[in-house]
């Protein structure tokens, strides 16, 4: 365990699904031992709509017009809407 570079598999997010992954198996084989049984369905659907409600957020906040989560200068320092004058 000391010549691994944890940082750098932290750093993977694929490494770091597959070991939350296998960290929930262990805890769910673990619980069944001691004859608690854990029926994850309800917690997985709230997990999956907390998750995707943070993304929906994360999309709408972000501006698509520039890399990265920052605004444009052009954007930064606009005073007013602009008004679209595509209906004309």
């Amino acid at each position: 365990m000391k010549k691994i570079n944890w940082k750098v598999r932290f750093k993977n997010k694929t490494w770091v699904i597959a070991m939350l992954a296998a960290l929930f198996f262990i805890v769910q084989a673990v619980l069944l031992v001691f004859g608690i049984s854990w029926d994850y369905n309800e917690l997985l659907q709230r997990l999956i709509t907390v998750v995707a409600g943070v993304f929906a957020f994360w999309g709408l906040i972000i501006d698509p017009t520039t890399a990265g989560t920052a605004d444009s200068e052009l954007v930064l320092n606009k005073n007013k809407d602009v008004e679209d004058d595509s209906n004309e």
